[in-house]
């Protein structure tokens, strides 16, 4: 069972890739993607419930998605450096298993210590999650970049983004499964309870993940364009290249801004003119969400279903096709792919981190600065939720109309995206 990795033929566009193939990429991220839905979703709620003040918990947090930043830009260029796509990826995914129960498995400095300080417990947790996040990243980049030298057809490179993404969404639905199952079947009648139920979804969660590596690591076998590409040289690209284009500052903002809202699609032919209207598509949706969320009265509560399905459809339509802009920026410039995914997750992680500890602030704030922040309509939370993402769903929409989107092989976007 190993996936038909596209090599050089006689034909005058690449094939687009196998069904199988696009499964067995698609699986591959499902550890960091359980993890990550366990880490925004619990991790602030598990160190409260464990003692740290608000601001601690986010602190906690900053430190991992700071440490994710740097940690992709390093495992870019070290993947591009010296290859070997699945190597980083099992070893990122291995860290990720092991730093992320150390997580959920209590301060063991404080244990070691004697000593239950908030300054020791802040440390240990941040440092944790600093570990976490560079396997993490290390998982991320090398996945990610992978795509690029399994295929050098357009589609089939957004096919493969789609699973990817898809993927996702069974990871969310995931968590939530495990978390209503240990919330049922386990009461939290003390503290040390609820810290076992945090403790049970966390190992689940990984148990789950790497179920799925697993299969990623049997099915995929490791990329052979980066190797030799239409006889091209394999010597690596400078990072002053990327500098130098336009097009990678731009795909870089619409990546971060994306990633500040977020998830799934569906499978077409695609061109450059396609992706953008898209995206500006589920810009534009977003925008109307976030105004409903800003604006919608208590009374009227029950239209958040809606809206949420709205923002899934948006969500879907940007990740995919925001990630996808990234495939034609690199093109055929596969030696300096991981670089291109490493530096552009850069922003996204600090930017994400950074408006993560600003709303978890507002939790351990003064009621006076709370009531300075809300009128009697609006509160802080609308704001964070509704505004913020509808903001950066503009802005987004805003880059994508000056981009200059031109995909290779125009002949292959007409063909099928599956063999």
């Amino acid at each position: 069972m190993r996936n038909d990795v596209e090599n050089d033929d006689d034909d005058s566009y690449p094939k687009p890739v196998g069904r199988r193939s696009v499964f067995y990429y698609g699986v591959g991220h499902m550890l960091n993607d359980i993890t990550a839905a366990c880490w925004f979703t619990y991790l602030l709620l598990f160190l409260t419930e464990i003692g740290l003040s608000p601001r601690d918990a986010a602190i906690a947090m900053l430190a991992g998605q700071i440490a994710d930043g740097f940690a992709t830009v390093f495992a870019g260029e070290l993947i591009d450096r010296f290859g070997h796509f699945k190597v980083w990826h099992g070893a990122g995914s291995i860290l990720v298993a092991i730093s992320f129960s150390s997580v959920f498995g209590g301060c063991l400095p404080c244990k070691i210590l004697a000593s239950c300080s908030s300054v020791v417990e802040t440390v240990s947790y941040s440092t944790s999650a600093a570990i976490f996040n560079v396997g993490w990243a290390a998982t991320q980049v090398s996945h990610m970049s992978m795509v690029n030298c399994i295929s050098l057809n357009s589609s089939s490179r957004v096919v493969m983004t789609s699973c990817r993404n898809a993927f996702t969404m069974v990871a969310n639905l995931s968590l939530y499964a495990v978390a209503l199952v240990v919330f049922s079947s386990i009461k939290a009648t003390t503290h040390a309870d609820i810290e076992n139920q945090y403790r049970w979804i966390a190992y689940t969660s990984i148990f789950i993940g790497c179920c799925f590596v697993g299969i990623f690591h049997l099915g995929t076998k490791e990329p052979r364009l980066k190797i030799c590409v239409h006889g091209t040289s394999n010597a690596r690209i400078s990072w002053a290249y990327w500098f130098k284009k336009v097009l990678y500052y731009q795909v870089g903002l619409v990546y971060m801004l994306t990633r500040l809202v977020q998830n799934v699609s569906q499978e077409m032919s695609w061109t450059g003119q396609r992706l953008k209207a898209y995206y500006s598509a589920g810009g534009i949706l977003w925008v109307f969400c976030g105004a409903g969320i800003l604006f919608l009265p208590r009374n009227m509560s029950a239209f958040m279903y809606v809206i949420s399905v709205l923002i899934g459809i948006a969500n879907a339509l940007m990740t995919v096709t925001g990630v996808s802009m990234q495939s034609i920026l690199v093109g055929s410039d596969l030696n300096g792919c991981a670089f291109v995914y490493g530096s552009l997750s850069f922003l996204d992680k600090i930017s994400c981190g950074l408006a993560v500890f600003a709303l978890q602030s507002f939790q351990s704030s003064s009621p006076k600065t709370e009531e300075a922040l809300s009128t009697d309509n609006i509160s802080v939370t609308r704001y964070g939720l509704g505004l913020l993402p509808a903001v950066c769903s503009l802005a987004g929409v805003a880059i994508t109309y000056t981009m200059k989107l031109q995909t290779q092989d125009s002949k292959s976007l007409m063909e099928p995206l599956l063999e």
